[in-house]
């Protein structure tokens, strides 16, 4: 399976798993009548709208480079995750306010037990659907699926705090202010989530440079590559979707043939990219005689 039919496959499933537990949360709620069931009834439309912003992207970045695109369109996974995270504290402040609103006007829970049930179920399916993706994450190097994975278990955990509170009160009624609370508390928490995904589509998009693990593994392999009378500076990198670019200034002797240097050349680019995965090595050469300073 190529890696675009693979990570379509599972924005398609984190879409099916929202619509499922859109479906269970707001059954929940419906059955109780609590503020924080709801709060997390909304986040499951930021879920099943982050999977279907996240299909669009992983499908547009996987066209080939065009007379107006020469490095492709990888990059459109960082509006993906972007767009996400903007959803994300769009769904913390409509909860916010839905939990304002049930503090300043208070309204008794009901069936808690159900709607408990339920919500446990929804916050299983979620779980399962996010480890599967984390996995198919790593393997295929998407952010876009890193962030829908994370969002989705984002969402276990507040599932999880939510129960915790309607436990308290569904044993103890009087302390029904928990409900409302625990919203707030979910907004709060989901918030920063939206940010760091913001935070990271952001230096994505503005080339961060590789991290510096993958950069050492890059150095090593270049000088791995290289004679005892060539060098290397001017090391450049970004990364775009699941690509590597890398490049940099080979120093070799003035007296190397422009056939040699060629060759040393392509000893480098091979190097780079048997070192790191789907990496686009451009190596320009120097004579040591004339190469320009860099620090």
């Amino acid at each position: 399976m190529t890696r675009t039919r693979a990570v379509q496959g599972m924005a398609w499933l984190s879409i099916a798993t929202s619509i499922a537990t859109l479906t269970l949360k707001f059954g929940a709620y419906f059955l109780t009548g609590s503020v924080s069931l709801l709060s997390d009834a909304m986040e499951a439309f930021v879920n099943l709208a982050a999977g279907m912003v996240a299909l669009g992207a992983l499908t547009y970045a996987a066209r080939p480079a065009d007379d107006d695109h020469h490095f492709g369109h990888d990059k459109a996974e960082y509006f993906a995750s972007g767009v996400e995270g903007a959803l994300i504290l769009v769904a913390a402040a409509s909860i916010a306010w839905a939990a304002v609103q049930r503090l300043l006007h208070p309204a008794p829970v009901e069936s808690l037990g159900w709607g408990i049930l339920v919500s446990v179920v929804a916050a299983g399916m979620n779980f399962a659907t996010a480890k599967i993706m984390l996995r198919a994450a790593r393997a295929h190097d998407s952010i876009t699926l890193e962030a829908d994975a994370k969002h989705l278990m984002t969402d276990v955990w507040t599932t999880v705090g939510i129960v915790a509170g309607l436990l308290v009160v569904m044993w103890r009624p009087e302390w029904s202010i928990l409900d409302p609370l625990m919203a707030i508390a979910v907004a709060i928490q989901i918030v920063f989530t939206g940010v760091d995904l913001l935070r990271r589509s952001a230096d994505a998009l503005l080339d961060a440079a590789l991290p510096p693990d993958e950069l050492r593994t890059a150095e090593a392999a270049i000088r791995g590559a290289l004679p005892p009378e060539a060098d290397f500076h001017a090391l450049r990198t970004r990364k775009a979707g699941a690509r590597r670019f890398l490049d940099l200034h080979l120093v070799v002797p003035g007296e190397m043939s422009v056939a040699e240097s060629h060759a040393l050349c392509d000893r480098v680019e091979a190097a780079i990219v048997a070192a790191l995965s789907n990496a686009d090595a451009t190596v320009h050469v120097e004579p040591r005689e004339s190469a320009a300073p860099h620090t």
